[in-house]
């Protein structure tokens, strides 16, 4: 019995692997396998390209389950990928520049190369970036086709609801219909660098922050922001890039601590309470030199300011020790550029330190009536923390109550019941 018991739990550990590695490679290679697929196909295809790799991604579920994982996951994942094209080109004669190619021609021509897959990538979200599609659309069927947002992950980000984003889905989808995916021009990168920057930073903050899912960190998506703002930054025709430069910085610097953010024991942690000899020095180091290179250029955004705010935490010897002052200049300065409820919610802990929480307080329960703010777990979770400190226990207490309902991920809801339980009833 005891032998059965261990088999059945090797089993499942084996099992709990593979799905783990799935997942890791639907994150890691969808949208790379789509933008390549997609250039055969062509823009009118893009849905098709998109059900060939997931189709793909489940076969490789079900074979990786009874067969085991193949020593080259990814080649496995693009040969499939390749073959299923294929059939589906000479299934619905789109086959265009096969039609008089052997197979061996295509097998040729059909490129998975690192180079590949970048230019496509890379052009493919300059595709999503047509004029004739808004700036929100843009950004939405970048962060679907090409990063493999669910519905839920993509509302989530933009603090909506599914319907809102499965319209414009549909919007995009048609328009993008008519889009020339092999042609994108140099105006057109210049021009949209900020949009693909801005999908990216979505795709960064779900690997930093995850919305839905019972995990403190998603390395696998913010070393994926990282390695498609690096193919920006490389790109010969972005003469302008001290965007990417303060964005690299930003995420460095935050990566950076990441190992220090989440405890065995107590899952994550607030920064006060953090060993801050586990921060990545490397990373700090490569984060302070693309903030260098942007700063050199002169040119203020609201990257440049995020990441000398992360900067300002990573360089201070302890938390007591921050220049608390200078995090509220750079916040104030945001402000001038895109006053938003969050950038005020994020910047009440600034504000707290240099002028008293009751100020904090204050400045907060003005938002309380925003809309896109009235029902976030994090405006809760802060006023809960603020009025703790002020000694204010009872509302301390019925914010983070509320806070533990509005939170959709179990990871938010056990660091908010630890805060409640540490509150007090005078």
């Amino acid at each position: 019995m005891i032998k059965n018991i261990n088999s059945i739990n090797e089993k499942k550990t084996v099992q709990s692997k593979e799905n783990q590695l799935t997942e890791h490679f639907f994150r890691n290679e969808y949208g790379k396998m789509v933008a390549v697929v997609a250039k055969y196909l062509g823009a009118e295809h893009v849905e098709s390209a998109e059900d060939i790799v997931q189709d793909s991604l489940l076969v490789a579920v079900e074979y990786w389950q009874h067969h085991g994982i193949p020593e080259n996951p990814s080649g496995w994942l693009y040969t499939t990928a390749k073959n299923k094209t294929f059939n589906y080109l000479k299934h619905q004669k789109h086959k265009r520049k096969f039609e008089k190619e052997s197979d061996t021609d295509e097998a040729v021509h059909f490129n998975f190369s690192d180079e590949q897959i970048a230019d496509e990538q890379l052009r493919m979200m300059f595709a999503c970036c047509n004029p004739s599609i808004s700036e929100e659309v843009q950004i939405t069927l970048i962060l679907k086709i090409l990063c493999g947002f669910s519905i839920s992950e993509i509302s989530a980000a933009f603090f909506t609801n599914t319907d809102t984003i499965n319209k414009r889905l549909v919007r995009g989808r048609k328009k993008l219909r008519s889009v020339d995916l092999s042609i994108v021009s140099e105006e057109r990168i210049s021009k949209n660098c900020d949009v693909v920057l801005e999908a990216i930073y979505l795709l960064f903050n779900e690997g930093y922050l995850p919305n839905r899912k019972n995990q403190s960190i998603r390395t696998d998506l913010c070393l994926e922001a990282i390695r498609l703002t690096h193919i920006l930054a490389s790109h010969p025709i972005i003469t302008q890039k001290v965007h990417c430069h303060a964005f690299l910085a930003l995420m460095y610097l935050n990566a950076s601590r990441f190992e220090a953010r989440v405890n065995e024991n107590e899952g994550t942690l607030e920064m006060e309470k953090v060993d801050r000899s586990l921060w990545n020095k490397t990373l700090i180091d490569k984060g302070l030199y693309h903030l260098e290179e942007a700063q050199q250029q002169g040119i203020v955004s609201n990257y440049l300011l995020m990441a000398s705010i992360s900067a300002n935490h990573c360089i201070a010897p302890s938390f007591e020790e921050t220049n608390w002052k200078e995090i509220l200049a750079l916040y104030d300065a945001w402000l001038t550029m895109e006053d938003t409820a969050i950038i005020r919610l994020n910047r009440s802990v600034a504000l707290s330190k240099v002028h008293g929480d009751d100020s904090a307080i204050a400045e907060l329960k003005l938002l309380e009536t925003r809309i896109d703010l009235r029902d976030n777990y994090l405006l809760h979770s802060t006023l809960g923390e603020l009025h703790r400190n002020a000694n204010h226990n009872e509302k301390a207490i019925s914010h983070f109550e509320r806070a533990i309902k509005l939170a959709d991920n179990e990871r938010d809801k056990t660091f908010l019941k630890k805060k409640l339980k540490g509150v007090v009833p005078l």
